[in-house]
């Protein structure tokens, strides 16, 4: 006999809530279109995997104006409305993107962020002090919705863009001129489960069916690469009927498939014995003490449940039924298994292929095989692109008040490339701009460097106030790299303004790169460590603890002399005196005296 105890019904009530409650609707037969999910996995060299889930929703504008939310999520619609935003894009990342290895970037990059949290978006505003204001409430509503610190966004983190960062919405040409453009960075925020939680509550299934199921914190944030991307944007179709406003929710991860195929309890990772390494015995230096680790992308294997540590509970039953919820990048001939039931479809260039879901099935599974042994095992691997530009960004200099910037951008495609490079630094970074110069190194290409750089964009920081904003339009020819430094001075701090980790240094935010020529695309450096003069934090407690001893000396004296009564040696009563009138007393009683 099962015993269900009431936690445990309870439980099973809110599970099933949901799927019952949209079931009994009276538009459960024609699951509507204002929402689609999908999720994208694609293999990637030395044993990673890219897992891109993606969700949409949609509703009206005179929905949304009215605030009848149906999908769009409240909490978030409400700020919009308060804020006056017409347009919102939100970052978190986490990690590096190994352009080298992993080639091109998802989404072409405009669904990735700066390490740590970004945030831009479009205000009604008139006036810049009426967008300050409004700025001040977006990212305080918005701090506290993801539980992030986004409300120490404040003017020294914030920058108006004027040529990076165009809209992606479809805005009234009259509404861009009477809004304003802020962006804000943290480049120092954690990003960790408390932001996921938050960003699962905006999805209409909560995370509790569908390919959101699969998203847990523990395997999210601890791949090598991830970023999670709202974005907010008004959108009108051509065919003059009401704009729509859309939100899309993107999340990306680099995974380790061989890291997430650890068992459970096997929580310490643990090197694998000699003979199950995979060596490149093409190397040089390869020796039978010396291993140098090959692609294992020909044996990768894997299913979901060894990737995100748990099973797809089925589909959203709000999703758009026409859009697959799981597809894969991989050639014809490498095999794939799914659920009994589930329908495979195949995209016509041979690269991908997706899976319809069956209703009635509760977990979905997905295998993928390793190729048969002896086959060419290029024919099973798809070749990661070739980005559109590669970027990369250091410090130079030594000591502790002047220091530089070195930023390499390399093109290797055959076409001519234009984009803005777009800084955001801190204030106590004061920047020379008459130090900014460029060099290329080419083989093949003569071009001056006086040809590289077409606009330049410069806002100086104030002390306290503001940081600083550059902006360089660029043109870099084919198999080109360009070498960007420019020189700037250390400030030092009030002792006040040092955090309690001084030592570990500052962060600078990312530079971001809008390729314009031949297609837009978008990508960050890495964030920069920043050292300043450190005073020694010692010296101020010492201080404090002699004015302290001396105070108390000074107080204790004056005390004294305020409160003690001074009388003559004679005139006091003998102490001694009284200790023999005490004892007399006490024999007196002990022999019954009076």
């Amino acid at each position: 006999m099962r015993i269900v105890t009431m936690r445990s019904l309870t439980t099973l009530l809110l599970s099933i809530l949901p799927l019952t409650a949209f079931a009994s609707s009276p538009e459960a037969a024609t699951p509507p279109t204002d929402y689609h999910e999908q999720l994208t996995l694609r293999p990637l060299p030395l044993s990673s995997l890219l897992a891109s889930f993606n969700f949409k929703t949609n509703t009206s504008q005179s929905d949304f104006d009215a605030q009848n939310f149906r999908f769009f999520p409240r909490s978030l619609g409400q700020i919009l409305q308060h804020a006056g935003t017409r347009e919102l894009h939100l970052r978190f990342t986490l990690g590096r993107w190994d352009a080298e290895s992993w080639g091109a970037r998802p989404w072409d990059g405009r669904r990735e962020g700066g390490t740590g949290v970004e945030l831009w978006a479009w205000l009604d505003a008139a006036t810049d002090a009426e967008a300050d204001e409004k700025w001040l409430i977006l990212t305080n509503a918005l701090s506290g919705l993801f539980c992030a610190s986004l409300n120490f966004i404040d003017e020294t983190r914030t920058i108006r863009p004027v040529m990076s960062f165009q809209p992606e919405g479809d805005h009234p040409q009259g509404a861009l001129n009477n809004s304003r453009l802020l962006h804000g960075v943290l480049p120092h925020e954690v990003v960790c489960t408390e932001n996921l939680t938050p960003f699962l509550k905006l999805l209409p299934c909560k995370g509790k069916a569908g390919i959101a199921s699969l998203l847990d914190g523990h395997k999210l944030f601890d791949a090598s690469f991830q970023s999670m991307a709202i974005d907010v944007r008004p959108v009108c179709p051509t065919d003059g009927s009401e704009c729509i406003l859309e939100m899309e929710e993107t999340i990306d991860m680099v995974l380790d498939v061989n890291r997430s195929k650890r068992p459970h309890n096997n929580p310490i990772p643990r090197p694998p014995p000699v003979e199950e390494l995979v060596c490149d015995e093409s190397k040089p230096y390869h020796q039978e003490g010396t291993c140098f680790p090959a692609d294992a992308l020909q044996g990768h294997d894997f299913t979901l449940s060894q990737v995100f540590g748990r099973s797809m509970r089925g589909t959203c039953p709000l999703t758009d039924p026409n859009i697959p919820p799981v597809c894969i990048q991989v050639p014809e001939k490498r095999s794939v298994f799914s659920t009994r039931g589930a329908r495979e479809v195949r995209n016509k260039d041979g690269q991908s292929r997706c899976y319809f879901m069956d209703a009635e099935s509760d977990d979905f599974l997905l295998v993928l095989t390793q190729p048969p042994e002896g086959e060419d095992p290029a024919a099973h691997t798809l070749a990661p692109e070739e980005p559109l530009l590669y970027a990369e960004r250091s410090l130079m200099g030594h000591g502790q008040e002047h220091g530089g910037v070195q930023a390499i951008l390399t093109n290797p495609s055959d076409t001519e490339v234009e984009f803005v490079y777009m800084e955001s630094l801190p204030w106590f970074m004061r920047v020379y701009l008459h130090t900014l110069s460029t060099r290329i190194s080419s083989s093949s290409n003569s071009n001056s460097s006086d040809e590289i750089i077409k606009e330049i964009y410069y806002r100086p920081a104030l002390d306290r106030s503001r940081g600083t904003q550059l902006e360089l339009l660029l043109r870099l020819p084919a198999h080109c790299t360009v070498f960007l430094t420019y020189d700037f001075e250390k400030s030092i701090l009030r002792y006040t303004e040092y955090p309690p980790d001084a030592n570990r240094g500052f962060d600078v935010a990312a530079a971001v790169i809008t390729t314009l020529e031949p297609r837009v695309m978008n990508l960050r450096t890495t964030s920069l460590l920043l050292y300043l003069p450190t005073p020694d934090f010692s010296m101020p407690y010492n201080v404090i603890i002699f004015t302290s001893t001396a105070i108390a000396l000074a107080f204790g004296g004056l005390y004294n002399i305020l409160v003690r009564r001074f009388v003559g040696a004679n005139e006091a009563p003998s102490p001694v005196g009284k200790l023999k009138g005490k004892l007399l007393a006490k024999m007196k009683a002990l022999r019954g005296e009076k």
